[in-house]
């Protein structure tokens, strides 16, 4: 369902806080979830407050200047949590992922023999591009413009013109497999995978020293095995994997390894890595030096974070793989979630936080690269989406831009 105008805005926030009281239903007997929910949701709405007010400002300013802004409240586009949209808007968005999965890739074989559509595009530009933009200066940048440019595929490949969805973990970290994203029916994400009896969960390789090395035992969830009901219960994984345990596709990856979409979702991984209180953690941190470090986790900690904790609530194959995650599409969903937290921390205090950067061009600098700097290119090449700067995608209501969550 397509949507448009400050009245949509309007209806779309109006129902924001009654998802979040559906979500309390399970967090009865736990107050301090409950109140962390709260303060995280009063958060959102000053962010969205302030985006909308100076976006207004800036609107009037270029009309006394004879100019016309490209971004208003008339053209802002809304991403919206999955399981508030409309079953049909549902529908409709996967319906367009499986489109873009039955388009030929662009990648040429040169490249990967392994990518066999425009989906698998998208997977072979974050193997190559990992060590660049994971623990850099360009994280948060360069997964929102990869969102971005996967978005516009969606729309002007495969006709999709409903919202953009995302993810709210702590909403159903008590039984992510029960959300509307996992049970899987028809308007779901697909559903967990096949129960495997006497499952230990994964242990994905940290090939980084830095990270501590060796790998990092990820809890079971109820799952394991293939996925079996809903859109993509009979989807193949053709990419990877890279840094799952001790087995590697061939051409590191990037050769042709057609598989099965395996999960594994389940509670622990969310209750102790993304749900109210761990979120509300992020916005602790004033500076994006901290903040972007806190989302993805201290280097050595032996944790991934809210990131990681939303990457390993559905683990499996190839969710749980560092370099080959958009494989499962759902992980747009949970990046989705990681561009709303830092929009809204942007949000809070733009004057010193929307043009903010740290680190440098390389994973925790290794090897040592220049601090990354506003006029550093992106280019996604055969995702699309032609060249940007980091300056261009520093904000959701600036430059290719015109958006925000709700």
């Amino acid at each position: 369902m397509k949507t448009s105008g400050l009245l949509c805005l309007v209806g779309a926030v109006a129902l924001f806080p009654l998802s979040i009281a559906n979500g309390y239903n399970a967090f009865a007997d736990d107050p301090k979830l409950k109140e962390d929910g709260l303060k995280l949701d009063a958060l959102r709405q000053k962010s969205l407050d302030i985006i909308l007010k100076n976006l207004d400002a800036e609107e009037e300013a270029l009309k006394k200047a004879g100019k016309v802004a490209n971004c208003t409240r008339e053209n802002l586009s809304f991403r919206i949590e999955f399981g508030s949209m409309e079953t049909e808007d549902r529908k409709a968005y996967t319906d367009a992922v499986t489109c873009l999965q039955s388009k030929e890739a662009n990648t040429p074989e040169s490249v990967s023999t392994g990518a066999k559509s425009r989906f698998d595009d998208f997977i072979v530009t974050h193997i190559l591009q990992t060590p660049f933009v994971h623990y850099s200066g360009t994280f948060l940048g360069w997964h929102r413009w990869y969102l971005w440019v996967y978005e516009q595929a969606l729309r002007d490949e495969c006709d999709y013109e409903g919202p953009f969805p995302y993810w709210d973990w702590p909403k159903w970290a008590h039984a992510p497999q029960d959300s509307p994203i996992f049970n899987g029916d028809e308007f779901s994400m697909g559903s967990n995978g096949e129960r495997i009896p006497n499952n230990t969960g994964i242990r994905p390789l940290l090939p980084w020293k830095k990270l501590g090395g060796g790998t990092i035992p990820i809890p079971p969830g109820f799952g394991g095995g293939c996925v079996q009901t809903g859109p993509f219960n009979n989807m193949v994984v053709n990419l990877g994997p890279v840094t799952l345990s001790n087995v590697t596709g061939p051409d590191g990856g990037l050769g042709h390894n057609p598989r099965c979409l395996k999960r594994d979702v389940g509670p622990l991984m969310a209750m102790r890595a993304t749900n109210y209180t761990a979120v509300l953690e992020t916005f602790k941190y004033s500076t994006i030096s901290e903040y972007q470090t806190f989302l993805q986790g201290a280097p050595g900690s032996g944790g991934g974070g809210v990131h990681g904790g939303g990457h390993f609530t559905v683990s499996g194959d190839p969710a749980g793989d560092f370099y080959v995650s958009p494989g499962d599409p759902v992980f747009y969903l949970h990046h989705g979630q990681i561009d709303r937290l830092y929009t809204m921390w942007q949000g809070l205090d733009p004057e010193t936080r929307q043009w903010s950067l740290a680190g440098t061009n390389t994973m925790l600098d290794e090897p040592a690269s220049a601090n990354t700097t506003l006029d550093d290119p992106l280019d996604l090449k055969y995702s699309g989406g032609g060249t940007v700067t980091m300056r261009d995608i520093m904000s959701t209501t600036k430059g290719p831009f015109c958006y925000v969550y709700v």
